[in-house]
């Protein structure tokens, strides 16, 4: 089995993702409907599944899905730093190391460590006072937080222990918002960056403006698919990570719909 994170979720695969379980339903469903003496139905459910298979398994449609995730988010570099400045980096994951028995960073998502870092120099480059907010608890209670361990390998790379506050509790996206608003709202900042990988922006950003934090989105990484002649497993585990983001946006939407979330503060309130 392998694992991924994203955000503060954890998406194990075994030999089966969420998209070839459903292409496995959709063959089932159809094979009953053979049985049943139901041809047509049967057919159509069969040439269903074969299209799912080719246009997630070969890559145009998880291509379609992360283009759309993650376009507009671009690294464009700070146009002027303010005054104060908070950069807030969302934690995604991490890995145990076997022989060591120690938590590090996972490399899918290190280049939200180098993202943070590029931003923290400059800020410091222009004579700026610079807060960097790691967010990330414990979800899958390996002993550490996210926000300690990779608070650990930034001040290691350079980033002053004095500019380094840990948000250790949130379990997942929207508590790394509540949490990081919490935290703002107590001390205000002139400037608040956010850095996550490409594809996690648009939800981490929504999230933020709930509780009122008007943040700068910042691209750590740009996932993609592969354009195969033949189905690949690695199509799948992206197409798995899309649907997981636009999960999490129509969530927050019926929620809001629905009156379930907590109540929105005013976008730049924080």
């Amino acid at each position: 089995m392998a694992c991924l994170q994203q955000g503060q979720a954890l998406i194990c695969y075994s030999a089966r993702t969420m998209t070839i379980s459903l292409i496995s339903l959709l063959v089932a469903a159809a094979a009953i409907l053979a049985r049943a003496r139901r041809p047509q139905s049967a057919r159509a459910l069969f040439i269903l599944a074969g299209i799912l298979l080719v246009a997630v398994g070969c890559g145009p449609l998880p291509a379609l899905a992360l283009k759309d995730l993650q376009t507009g988010y671009a690294g464009v570099p700070v146009s002027s730093w303010q005054p104060r400045a908070a950069i807030v980096v969302l934690g995604g994951g991490t890995q145990p190391v076997a022989d060591t028995g120690t938590l590090e960073v996972p490399a899918l998502v290190y280049g939200r460590i180098v993202k943070t870092l590029e931003l923290y120099l400059q800020c410091k480059h222009n004579g700026k006072a610079c807060i960097v907010i790691v967010s990330g608890g414990d979800p899958r209670k390996l002993g550490t937080s996210e926000g300690k361990t990779y608070g650990a390998v930034l001040v290691k790379a350079g980033v002053d222990p004095a500019d380094l506050v840990i948000e250790g509790r949130s379990l997942n996206t929207w508590q790394n918002a509540q949490f990081c608003a919490a935290w703002l709202k107590d001390h205000p900042q002139d400037q608040v960056l956010l850095v996550t990988s490409g594809l996690h922006l648009r939800r981490s950003i929504l999230y933020f403006a709930h509780f009122g934090v008007r943040a700068l989105p910042e691209r750590a990484d740009y996932v993609g698919a592969g354009l195969t002649p033949l189905p690949i497993s690695f199509n799948f585990v992206r197409m798995d990570l899309a649907l997981h983001e636009y999960a999490g946006l129509v969530r927050y939407r019926v929620y809001e719909m629905l009156g379930w979330n907590i109540q929105a503060q005013r976008p730049g309130s924080v």
